[in-house]
């Protein structure tokens, strides 16, 4: 955690001077870019890739990405490896466990009620993916790929597929949107009552697509700010209190990375609750 002070001290300085003392280098820090930038060891430029004219260029948060993709399938091949060797977990196997099972039964099993097994592996697949993605912008030189709004959204989405994929199963597709409407309402309600409730399926995966954004972009915003007093000022007095407070941010972060996580999935689990359960 105090390396990661320091290097964020140490960009803080090179970017505030290269920019004139502004603060457009915190969004250098933030914001997704074509190169990887490992300052002051070097910067690894990514390829830019166009087909038929449409830009699928690798960026540092694509990277980061399949970084968090290669943690999960060696920590979860390595404790299928000790499961099969020991069925009493231990160390990660054990850590591992318990969120597995707290999150199919403190999510999946209270928020999705009966047939939950059906959704398990998917709420298992997201939590564990954000999680990862969350905590690794908390190291030295990482990124955090949950601090951009196509991430965020691309989630968003395959929730809303498969909340809308859940209740079209169940109900069949004429079921499920008949049982959007809500019983007893008179019949010249029923069209206006039909658009609200179609723009209410769209608005769930955006709520969770901009709150996950915000949140995981809003912590890293403010640790960068809080560095940069010390060269926005331009005095090394205030750096005791600016890193103080930055590395209280810090430690706050690894909270809202597991909370972000959290409620990303409980939130996907209610909204497939709701749309598989629509006689509750």
């Amino acid at each position: 955690m105090v390396l990661e002070i320091v290097q964020t001290a140490t960009d803080s300085l090179k970017n505030a001077s290269e920019n004139g003392g502004g603060s457009g280098w915190i969004m250098h820090h933030v914001l997704d870019s074509r190169k990887l930038d490992f300052s002051p060891f070097g910067v690894i430029a990514l390829p830019h890739i166009e087909v038929f004219g449409i830009d699928i260029s690798i960026t540092k948060h694509i990277v980061f990405m399949w970084f968090a993709v290669l943690i999960l399938l060696a920590i979860f091949f390595y404790v299928a490896k000790e499961h099969k060797k020991s069925r009493i977990p231990s160390g990660l196997s054990n850590l591992m466990e318990i969120l597995v099972v707290f999150v199919r039964d403190d999510i999946a099993k209270s928020t999705i009620g009966k047939g939950y097994e059906r959704f398990l592996s998917y709420l298992l697949t997201i939590f564990f993916f954000i999680l990862t993605c969350n905590l690794i912008g908390l190291i030295p030189y990482g990124s955090t790929p949950t601090s951009n709004i196509a991430v965020t959204a691309t989630l968003a989405t395959l929730s809303f597929l498969v909340i809308q994929g859940g209740g079209m199963i169940k109900y069949g597709v004429f079921g499920y949107f008949k049982g959007l409407m809500p019983h007893g309402i008179p019949i010249w309600l029923l069209p206006i009552m039909f658009v609200v409730e179609i723009l209410g399926l769209f608005t769930k995966p955006f709520a969770l697509a901009i709150r996950l954004f915000a949140n995981m972009t809003a912590g890293h915003v403010v640790i960068f700010a809080l560095i940069g007093l010390i060269f926005i000022l331009k005095t090394y007095f205030v750096a005791p209190v600016s890193v103080a407070f930055a590395l209280f941010i810090f430690l706050l972060e690894i909270l809202v990375a597991l909370i972000q996580a959290y409620i990303f999935t409980v939130l996907s689990g209610i909204f497939i609750g709701m749309a598989v359960h629509q006689e509750h």
